[in-house]
């Protein structure tokens, strides 16, 4: 099969989150399973700063848009990191040329509607110009939900449509691409394909529902968050139009890059380890993180990580009134956070650091090497998401025998097997489940997973053993996108 895959964000080019490892990841996956691949994105500015070459091409192009006016554009070009895929970057710097992706700490971008329909239009020119016979247009969150859309309401515009299927995967719902109906000039199709079966949401321009009602297949990126978006809770108000397509939405766990997190191989780490070496190993890297951050230097001390968004949609209006609790009743218990976001968070977060330097360590900002030693030296992992469509530190910290402390949402319920009396009996048992969401809650999870790791130390041993052992790897998954193209094909034939 030829699969392009149009996003806005893959490692190592751009990123805001877990968007930019999926597709920096897949595409060389699949590709690895005998399937051509590609991947187009904006040429923003960050790609200048990945490290890898960028090449110009002589491919120029015009997109036009409302009142007669032609937007030009080029294709650069670059790979994937020791891959062969290529990567075609949209060069339009009106629209691109910018310090950020989608906004600034202001807000989103105002012209963001006018500047992504004209990435979906440029991408559907690109892909022409890659001279392929296109099987599958992979399509990723609102920012290039337009493209199934554009295809369905103009099948001739290109020739290479009439053998294409599409597939939109949805990273986070809550995220739609909402604007209003003036926004729907900038796709330059006739006002008749603004309706409800289209392109228009209640007189809006829903760029993410156009996507919805137009793929040929939806996937969203775990199966119980499948399930959730179909239900008025978590349907962020799309949720009709998903049960809708309930025949054609499917979940699929993201993987994780084995040769980029793997304790036993990890150059950002101090000591490599094991699933049979893994207590030494992690003795060590608790040790170099409590030398670096002054913390008190214990073996036996439990240390906490977070890493992650500062935002309540993580946890943290439940996180920080137990952080205060245990730092206040001096309990005994290292906290380490690496993360950034809301502004009143992080202004919390510096004043328990200044307070309790000795016992809690605090990173704002991010840092990659950091984050791999976290995983690595800290004996409890926190995610106690309010939801959470797939969740990837989970599956770092299983990895890493960090044991997780989730709530049952999402990925987070498809990858973490709760500590029960039964699973613990039965060996399967990788995590704690939090069964409310409030701060009692979380910090009798907290305590019921240190009494085992103090008084069933045996049982312990066995959770971290069984964690580290579980196949959350990119292999697995993306022969499951494999047969996920095949089953679109088929359909749509």
């Amino acid at each position: 099969m030829n699969i392009v895959y149009v996003t806005t964000e893959a490692v190592p080019f751009a990123k805001t989150g877990g968007l930019a490892d999926v597709c920096g990841t897949l595409p060389s996956k699949v590709a690895a399973l005998g399937h051509r691949t590609a991947v187009i994105m904006p040429a923003f500015r960050s790609i200048h700063h990945a490290g890898l070459p960028i090449e110009s091409t002589d491919i120029t192009f015009a997109v036009p848009m409302s009142d007669q006016k032609l937007i030009g554009a080029r294709l650069l070009k670059s790979t994937l990191p020791d891959q062969d895929v290529p990567v075609w970057f949209i060069d339009q710097p009106q629209y691109f040329e910018r310090d950020s992706l989608y906004g600034t700490a202001d807000g989103d971008y105002p012209d963001n509607a006018e500047r992504f329909a004209f990435f979906c239009r440029a991408a559907l020119q690109a892909i022409a110009r890659l001279g392929w016979p296109i099987d599958i247009v992979h399509c990723n969150d609102w920012q290039t939900s337009l493209i199934p859309g554009l295809m369905a309401a103009k099948p001739k515009a290109y020739s290479w449509i009439a053998s294409a299927s599409t597939v939109l995967s949805i990273h986070n719902l809550a995220y739609q691409g909402h604007f209003w109906s003036e926004a729907f000039r900038w796709t330059d199709l006739d006002w008749s394909h603004f309706n409800p079966n289209e392109f228009e949401f209640y007189n809006h321009l829903n760029f993410l529902k156009t996507g919805i009602v137009t793929a040929d297949m939806v996937s969203t990126v775990s199966p119980r968050y499948a399930e959730e978006i179909r239900s008025p809770e978590q349907g962020c108000g799309l949720d009709n139009i998903l049960r809708g397509r309930s025949d054609r939405l499917v979940g699929i766990i993201n993987g994780i890059d084995e040769s980029v997190w793997d304790p036993e191989t990890d150059p950002k780490i101090v000591a490599n380890y094991d699933a049979r070496s893994f207590q030494r190993g992690k003795f060590a890297n608790k040790r170099s993180l409590q030398h670096r951050f002054g913390l008190e230097q214990s073996d036996e001390v439990p240390m906490i990580g977070l890493v992650g968004r500062l935002a309540s949609q993580k946890g943290w209006d439940i996180i920080l009134p137990v952080i205060r609790s245990h730092l206040s009743e001096d309990r005994p218990a290292q906290w380490i956070v690496l993360g950034s976001g809301d502004p009143v968070y992080e202004a919390e977060l510096r004043t328990l650091a200044k307070a309790y330097p000795n016992r809690f360590a605090l990173y704002l900002g991010f840092s990659d090497e950091l984050a791999h030693q976290i995983e690595a030296g800290a004996d409890l992992f926190l995610m106690p998401s309010q939801y959470e469509p797939c969740g990837l530190n989970q599956l770092y910290s299983l990895r890493y025998g960090t044991v997780p402390i989730v709530t049952e949402t999402g990925g987070l319920a498809n990858t973490v097997v709760n500590c029960t009396t039964q699973t613990l009996a039965d060996a399967t048992a990788t995590g704690f489940y939090v069964p409310e969401s409030n701060p009692i809650a979380l910090d009798q999870t907290i305590g019921k997973a240190l009494h085992l790791r103090y008084h069933q130390r045996e049982k312990w041993e066995q959770i971290i053993q069984t964690g580290m052992k579980q196949d959350f790897s990119w292999r697995k998954s993306a022969g499951q996108y494999v047969d996920l193209y095949a089953k679109t094909i088929a359909l749509k034939a």
